[in-house]
């Protein structure tokens, strides 16, 4: 069985991590096949990208159990590995919607925030657990919790090591929405249509512009919107919403 499932429907490609028993905690294999499947999902002619858990869990983070060695160079392992796959989510001209159910702990919490859009379930519990067993975490958490909750939220988070559950992600603006956990396939699935059938270079733009200005200044953010702008207006997704507006009829988006 392999322990990561990537699977098209159409414009929209999901990953999921399948180590049910082990609520989908990662290990080497996965870590290095994950890396893969994301990087080859960056540059295909998908629009979307699911990411996701088999069962009733998102993921664990590390598997433990599978071994971890002091003396390997951690350092290595996570820039040859993990932090290519957190900047390609980041970075890929694409929408990333993690669909979280159950526990994202630890690298799994991670996966997660590099995401665009977090929509999980009521059963959804996240957590930056790695000072219980002596670590600090990685996975550009550092990055991405200072930015959407504060610092002092994020050092406290990741000190203490609590689990947050959805209602309170929600609160802090970590997730997007939170819907019962019968409702989470659909909602999820209905978000990345809406995604899929909009103007996705216009999208590419909005994401990018807001990296940039995530990272960079104000002049840095008006320049990128300048460029990403001009993209745009020399679609042919400009062209059809024009005359989608002045037809009053609801425009075909191809993604050109």
């Amino acid at each position: 069985m392999s322990k990561l499932l990537v699977t098209r429907e159409g414009p929209i490609t999901t990953i999921t991590f399948n180590q049910p028993a082990r609520k989908n905690a990662v290990d080497l294999e996965m870590t290095m096949a994950l890396k893969d499947a994301v990087l080859e999902a960056g540059s295909d002619d998908s629009k979307v990208l699911i990411l996701a858990g088999a069962g009733a869990d998102f993921c664990a983070g590390a598997d433990l159990k599978a071994g971890i060695d002091p003396r390997d160079d951690v350092a290595e392992y996570l820039r040859a590995y993990t932090n290519p796959t957190i900047k390609v989510l980041r970075e890929m001209p694409k929408s990333v919607i993690a669909k979280v159910r159950g526990v994202a702990v630890g690298i799994g919490c991670n996966y997660a925030l590099a995401a665009d859009i977090r929509i999980a379930s009521e059963t959804a519990k996240f957590g930056q657990i790695f000072t219980r067993i002596g670590l600090m975490p990685d996975g550009g958490s550092t990055y991405f919790l200072p930015r959407m909750i504060g610092y002092a939220r994020a050092f406290e988070w990741m000190v203490t090591a609590d689990i947050v559950d959805a209602a309170r992600a929600l609160e802090l603006g970590i997730v997007n929405r939170v819907v019962d956990d019968a409702a989470l396939d659909s909602a999820v699935a209905d978000f990345a249509a809406r995604l899929a059938n909009g103007p996705s270079l216009a999208f590419a733009g909005i994401k990018h512009a807001l990296n940039i200005g995530e990272r960079g200044t104000l002049a840095d953010a008006l320049d990128a919107e300048a460029v990403n702008q001009k993209a745009c207006i020399s679609s042919d997704d400009f062209r059809e919403g024009v005359a989608a507006f002045i037809e009053k009829r609801k425009a075909r988006f191809q993604g050109r």
